[in-house]
């Protein structure tokens, strides 16, 4: 069910008209209520400008946001109202069941991403440290083991994320995980998997957003 995926604090990407361009722009948001009829979300925010968007009311949007299944889902709506309060927010209608569709399935999408990592042994095998990934996904990421660092497979960690987005908003994620392979170079630094372990709903899909940023990011390289 389609219900069951998008919820409360999930990330919504929307595309909306604007007539002085003669062309779509980009915007990121994120459901802070919803009940059976509508959907509350914060202001949007222009990926590339990083301008909170005022949106009239009646403007009709695309929207799209990941699922629990880690599919993209896609439906048309319009803004209805705005409201006031602790957290300024903009109402969209709730579309039905069948008028979502899902644009594609995917399982985690790994990319190559060079983020700032701290790394602490839960039972102190090793001094903490800190480093840079060389990739990552919703379900791990792979990291520079510096050579004075002896570490293990199999032994429990815990991280520390840093993740810039294009917004301009930076997220930093305090995350459980298990190292699952090390593999030592001679010439080069040790690298190693981690698998993240017990990760939130929230965590989860900022990790996925940042994925499918960076891949959005290389296509739009590989075009150029």
């Amino acid at each position: 069910m389609w219900g069951i995926s998008m919820k409360i604090g999930s990330f919504l990407t929307l595309e909306a008209f604007e007539q002085e361009l003669g062309d779509y722009e980009k915007y990121r948001c994120k459901v802070v209520d919803m009940n059976k009829q509508y959907v509350y979300i914060d202001y949007p925010v222009h990926i590339k400008t990083k301008r909170t968007s005022m949106f009239r009311i009646g403007t009709h949007i695309i929207a799209e946001y990941i699922g629990d299944d880690q599919s993209v889902y896609r439906f048309n709506t319009v803004i209805k109202e705005k409201r006031k309060g602790k957290i300024p927010t903009l109402v969209i209608e709730l579309p039905k069941e069948d008028e979502i569709k899902r644009v594609q399935r995917r399982q985690y999408v790994r990319v190559e991403a060079s983020v700032d990592v701290a790394i602490h042994s839960t039972n102190q095998k090793f001094p903490p440290f800190t480093t840079v990934s060389t990739d990552i996904s919703g379900g791990g990421l792979s990291i520079v083991v510096p050579k004075h660092i002896s570490i293990g497979e199999n032994e429990e960690i815990n991280l520390y994320l840093v993740l810039p987005m294009h917004s301009g908003k930076y997220y930093y994620l305090h995350l459980s995980g298990e190292i699952v392979r090390v593999i030592k170079n001679e010439s080069s630094a040790n690298t190693a998997s981690i698998k993240l372990l017990s990760l939130s709903e929230q965590d989860k899909q900022v990790i996925i957003l940042y994925c499918f940023e960076k891949q959005r990011e290389a296509r739009q390289k590989e075009t150029q």
